[in-house]
């Protein structure tokens, strides 16, 4: 391609420092966490690893030129001036999408016709024809303005990288797999824990606990957009995946209990969890959040309790907080992280947090509550 592509993490609000770790951690170079994302040095291996492996993003990007531009000349003279013809190859599709905040060039469905005008001139010029075909496979341009600055990117995931691949199903509501996964880190989840959830609904945050755990990649059993791209060489996705595999822990101690007062919602967390894996580690059962005992030495709680804009009202998810408080008891290797989009959790769960994040699920603004000292 050109070694002045760089790749760009997107992520939750407020996950960028936890995503910046796990890309160090997986042998990124030149990792700087940005708002909403994180951009670090690019390189195939790095493409499909990232993919492969991300835990907290939504989609791993190629961000291939940030600029200024205050009117539609300059914006399609710098977007003119990426080699595209390096980038998009056989034909390839490029549908163009984006946003733009705070800026001069405020129509997105224009900036969309310039950007597009802008590749397919390039393109053609570079291969003497006099149009793109479009038939090959996809390379989804994204751009985003904020402030006159625009970053153009293309999209390596295809799907949101949420999309494990275990969860073709979910009950109401469900958590997003990105956001249960970065919940389990904060939560330490290692793996020697004992991991339960108390209100497990489709058992997404002990799968990507589970996950986690074991080391299995989350991205071992789906496809990517980039897999089909000419200029990824096979070979870099059979090593990255032999990779993955040879890294996943198969005699660890981790084991996952989850707690649901809905049968069916029971039934589909452990269909989830075979799928994903790790039904062999985890343990589903119909049981009341008022029947909740603190069974184990040491344990690890997370949970995703139900609160008024989910499934009841705020009254109802109230009395649920005054249990949770009475039920969750500190000691010595316990720990209690719950997400909540009610302000006053604290004051009807009965105590103060050790710590606490602040989060998006979804458009929902939410606290991660963290209970960890004894």
């Amino acid at each position: 391609m050109t070694d002045k592509i760089k790749l760009a993490a997107l992520c939750i609000f407020g996950t960028e420092g936890i995503t910046a770790g796990e890309l160090r951690r997986m042998g990124a170079t030149g990792v700087e966490a940005e708002n909403g994302r994180v951009v670090f040095d690019y390189s195939p291996q790095m493409l499909v690893r990232a993919n492969l492996r991300c835990r907290y993003c939504e989609r791993i990007m190629l961000l291939l030129r940030v600029f200024k531009a205050f009117n539609f000349e300059q914006l399609y003279q710098n977007v003119k001036s990426i080699p595209w013809e390096r980038i998009i190859l056989d034909n390839g599709q490029f549908p163009v999408n984006g946003s733009s905040l705070s800026s001069k060039l405020a129509s997105v469905p224009a900036c969309q016709k310039i950007i597009k005008k802008a590749i397919a001139d390039r393109l053609m010029n570079a291969r003497k024809v006099k149009y793109c075909e479009e038939s090959g496979a996809l390379y989804r341009i994204h751009f985003v303005a904020i402030k006159d600055t625009f970053s153009i990117m293309v999209d390596t995931s295809g799907e949101g990288l949420h999309k494990r691949g275990y969860r073709a199903n979910s009950m109401e509501a469900p958590i997003k797999e990105t956001l249960a996964a970065v919940i389990s880190d904060l939560a330490v989840v290692k793996s020697n824990h004992t991991v339960v959830d108390p209100t497990c609904g489709s058992g997404t945050l002990l799968i990507e606990a589970a996950l986690k755990a074991k080391n299995i990649a989350p991205g071992l059993h789906r496809s990517f957009a980039c897999e089909k791209w000419s200029n990824i060489d096979k070979a870099v996705w059979q090593e990255e995946r032999k990779l993955a595999v040879d890294g996943i822990i198969t005699d660890c101690d981790f084991v996952g209990y989850g707690y649901d007062i809905d049968e069916e919602a029971i039934a589909l967390a452990k269909e989830n969890a075979e799928k994903a894996g790790v039904g062999s580690v985890l343990h589903f059962e119909r049981r009341d959040i008022r029947d909740y005992k603190d069974e184990f030495e040491r344990c690890t709680v997370i949970c995703n309790p139900p609160y008024g804009e989910r499934l009841l009202d705020y009254e109802k998810a109230r009395e649920i907080y005054k249990i949770m408080g009475k039920k969750f008891v500190r000691g010595k290797g316990k720990s209690y992280t719950i997400i909540s989009p009610d302000d006053e959790f604290e004051k009807y769960f009965g105590t103060p947090a050790d710590k606490r994040r602040k989060i998006y699920n979804g458009k929902l603004k939410c606290q991660i509550y963290m209970y960890f000292k004894a």
